[in-house]
C-alpha cells in the first residue's frame, strides 16, 4: 500500500495532512472574497455586505466550518464600553484561506472558457 499523503505534501503544499484536496462551496468562496476585499468582518456584516446572498441562519454555521478547515480565524471583540450589548466575533482569512481562494479562483477562470464552448 502506498502512502499518498507524502506525495500530496510534495505536490501540493496546500493539501491538508489527511490528503484531502481543499474545496470551497459557493458560500465559502463569497465569504473569503468579502473578507479578503474588506478585512475583518463579523457575521451580520457579511450578510449585509453580501447583499443578502448569505443568510443570517446559515452564515455562522458556514463560518464555523471554514474555521475548522483552517480557512478563517476569529477573535472576540469586547462590546463598546459606552453601550450595552454582547461581544462580537470578528472573522479574517488565514494564509491558507487566501491561497485556497486564489487557487479556486484561478481554476474557475481557466475553466470558464472551456465550459462556455
Amino acid at each position: 500500500m502506498v502512502d499518498i499523503s507524502l506525495t500530496l505534501c510534495k505536490i501540493d503544499p496546500m493539501a491538508p495532512a489527511d490528503g484531502r484536496i481543499p474545496t470551497l462551496s459557493a458560500k465559502e468562496t463569497l465569504i473569503l472574497e468579502l473578507l479578503v476585499d474588506r478585512g475583518e468582518l463579523y457575521g451580520l456584516q457579511l450578510v449585509t455586505e453580501s447583499k443578502r446572498r448569505l443568510k443570517r441562519g446559515t452564515v455562522y454555521v458556514t463560518l464555523a466550518r471554514m474555521e475548522d478547515k483552517g480557512y478563517l480565524r476569529s477573535r472576540r471583540e469586547d462590546p463598546p464600553s459606552d453601550a450595552g450589548g454582547l461581544p462580537r466575533r470578528l472573522y479574517a482569512p488565514t494564509p491558507l484561506g487566501r491561497r485556497v481562494l486564489s487557487a479556486w479562483t484561478e481554476v474557475a477562470r481557466r475553466l470558464t472558457p472551456e465550459l462556455a464552448r
